[in-house]
């Protein structure tokens, strides 16, 4: 409670009193029973009622938050050129009052929402775009009196400047502001700029009358039912072409791995088939070395081919038939431990005779080999 305040109250009870002792010597008096000194018991306490009064009334006390113009009769103006601050302050009662205004931050808004904004019902701001598509936006507008303009606002506006100059203002420069954006800029890439315009020429016109602006708020912008349509058409196909995208991505990625399975494959066969020539090469040389030692070891000693092919003969093996054209003979030697009887095919057969080994004849025809009876010398 301030004390302008509280002097009001004082005020109050002493024009009760006055009052009250009024009554009490009319009472009295109608009783027969004057009251002494009544006369000067109701001029003191209309005194004190009248200067109480006057005193409240020139005490002026003004919150932190608010200033105040001091509309004065004394004044060639009608007002005093320096407007109240924060604190106690005094005016001549009767021929100064005062008026109050605010300067902490006001809030406007206009929204489609009802019971969000300061008009009831539907109050969002209908603006077309360069190319005709026409929106809805809701906007708040933050916004306090210049405390050095104070008295600009009382004799331009008084209380009308909220619903005369800022609704009318915000709501001009936002259709003003949007008409100059396609509706692709407004819903997207330029929404920032226009924001930043709005707020840039809405500050200008509350300056010029005083207020100023602290922050525009673009809350919200909705579209005609048959362009939200068209919108959500657009972002499904854009939607389905970029899955479509993808689809054919993978399917490059898919044919790219394929084509590196076969390049390895490829690459792996031809390292296969390096590596058979190569052993196949080298298989060969070592048999080429091979057949060289071999013709070499035959040469020093022929009867190591004899060797050879007797041992690779089975153990069962009681006949052979070589051709008859056959260069050399082997000598075969008794399975039983006996002498090798020989024939040809085209020569008469020859007495057996005891030998203790084979000997080796040249036959020109095939030539029937077996067992033949041994006698002992």
């Amino acid at each position: 409670m301030d004390i302008s305040t509280l002097l009001a109250g004082i005020a109050t009870i002493a024009w009760i009193a006055f009052v009250g002792v009024v009554a009490l010597v009319i009472v009295r008096a109608s009783r027969n029973k004057p009251m002494h000194g009544a006369g000067i018991t109701i001029l003191i306490t209309a005194v004190i009622a009248v200067l109480l009064t006057s005193l409240s009334s020139g005490v002026v006390f003004i919150e932190p938050q608010e200033r105040g113009m001091v509309l004065s009769a004394l004044s060639p103006t009608g007002y005093r050129a320096q407007t109240l601050t924060p604190g106690i302050h005094f005016i001549i009662p009767g021929f100064e009052t005062v008026v109050r205004y605010p300067i902490s931050r006001q809030t406007y808004t206009m929204s489609a929402t009802t019971g969000e904004g300061a008009v009831t019902g539907d109050d969002s701001i209908t603006a077309r775009t360069s190319d005709g598509q026409e929106v809805f936006i809701d906007a708040s507008v933050i916004y306090t009196i210049d405390p050095n303009q104070v008295t600009k606002v009382h004799i331009e506006w008084q209380n009308r400047y909220q619903d005369e100059l800022v609704r009318p203002q915000s709501r001009g420069v936002i259709r003003d502001v949007v008409s100059q954006y396609g509706v692709e800029d407004v819903v997207s890439t330029k929404r920032s700029d226009i924001v930043d315009k709005i707020r840039t020429t809405l500050a200008g016109k509350l300056a010029d009358n005083g207020l100023v602006l602290v922050d525009f708020v673009l809350r919200n912008i909705t579209f005609s039912p048959e362009y939200s349509a068209s919108i959500e058409q657009k972002q499904i196909a854009e939607q389905q072409a970029e899955q479509a995208k993808l689809v054919v991505e993978s399917k490059i990625q898919e044919a790219e791995q394929a084509r590196q399975t076969a390049q390895g494959q490829a690459d792996a066969a031809v390292i296969v088939a390096k590596g058979a020539a190569q052993a196949r090469l080298i298989s060969a040389d070592a048999e080429a070395k091979s057949l060289t030692l071999i013709s070499a070891a035959i040469k020093d000693n022929p009867s190591l081919l004899t060797y050879q092919y007797i041992t690779k003969l089975a153990p069962n093996i009681q006949t052979m038939l070589l051709p008859s054209n056959a260069p050399f003979l082997f000598p075969i030697p008794s399975m039983n431990g006996g002498a090798v009887q020989t024939q040809t095919t085209d020569q008469p057969a020859v007495e057996p005779t005891a030998v203790p080994t084979a000997i080796p004849t040249a036959v020109p025809s095939p030539t029937q080999i077996g067992p033949t009876p041994t006698t002992t010398p």
